[in-house]
């Protein structure tokens, strides 16, 4: 089995220079990388495949035992430990189904304890670095008029509309907002089924049940949710195409 790729959170710099240095020491690990809050933690997890996130509990913005919560939403999540100067928090880390609990300062012999039980599990399960990733097909999103960030499978997302700075994005699980523009979206998930088909709309063409020409030489694409998107004249060809193939 191939050695554990980590990811190490913290808020405290110097604790987590001290758990990233045990891990690159650690023959049980191949890759490890950090993250300085729950936020920037969650962008990670959800671009990229990771075997074990060593996690504070107390952070600001996003809590260590929330984001353990949103991982649940993964189709295959690390394992999860915790590293905390606060003992009390143990019951609740247990709750969130935690493989460990580390009391800081953590000792080599302590993790490294941790870390052969991240293995053992990953090898139970079938799973480990070398496979695809776990977070492939899901997006943390704004979620308007609400704190926080909302996962959302990017198969359940229909259309994008571009807003200014933002995108608009349409789904299954309601409408979401996200800082980034459409060429980016496309490059990023296109992969994912998702074409440009005008230069305010991005679809995913897996959720497209018609394409009608237009007498100007534009068309328009159905989707199954009954929306109807316009499809420029230049990505006309280009789409049938795609759509038929």
């Amino acid at each position: 089995m191939s050695a554990l790729v980590v990811l190490a959170v913290d808020d405290e710099p110097r604790a987590l220079a001290d758990v990233q240095r045990l891990l690159e020491r650690s023959p049980r690990v191949e890759r490890v990388d950090t993250a300085g809050g729950g936020r920037e933690a969650l962008s990670r997890l959800v671009s990229g495949h990771y075997d074990a996130l060593l996690l504070d509990v107390r952070m600001p913005e996003i809590e260590g035992l929330e984001l353990a919560r949103l991982l649940r939403r993964f189709d295959d999540p690390p394992e999860v430990v915790f590293l905390t100067g606060h003992a009390e928090a143990a019951v609740e880390a247990f709750e969130v189904e935690a493989m460990d609990f580390l009391v800081k300062p953590v000792s080599r012999e302590r993790l490294d304890a941790a870390l052969a039980r991240i293995e053992a599990a990953r090898a139970r399960s079938g799973t480990g670095s070398a496979q695809a990733s776990g977070a492939t097909g899901v997006v943390a999103l704004d979620n308007p008029g609400a704190e926080g960030k909302r996962l959302v499978r990017l198969d359940r997302i229909s259309r994008i509309d571009a807003d200014g700075d933002y995108a608009q994005i349409h789904s299954e699980d309601g409408d979401f907002v996200l800082r980034a523009s459409l060429a980016q979206l496309e490059e990023d998930w296109g992969g994912a089924g998702f074409a440009r088909v005008h230069r305010a709309h991005l679809v995913n063409l897996n959720h497209a049940i018609e394409l009608r020409s237009q007498p100007n030489g534009t068309a328009v694409i159905e989707l199954r949710d009954g929306s109807r998107v316009p499809v420029a004249r230049r990505s006309v060809a280009a789409l049938r195409r795609r759509l038929k193939g």
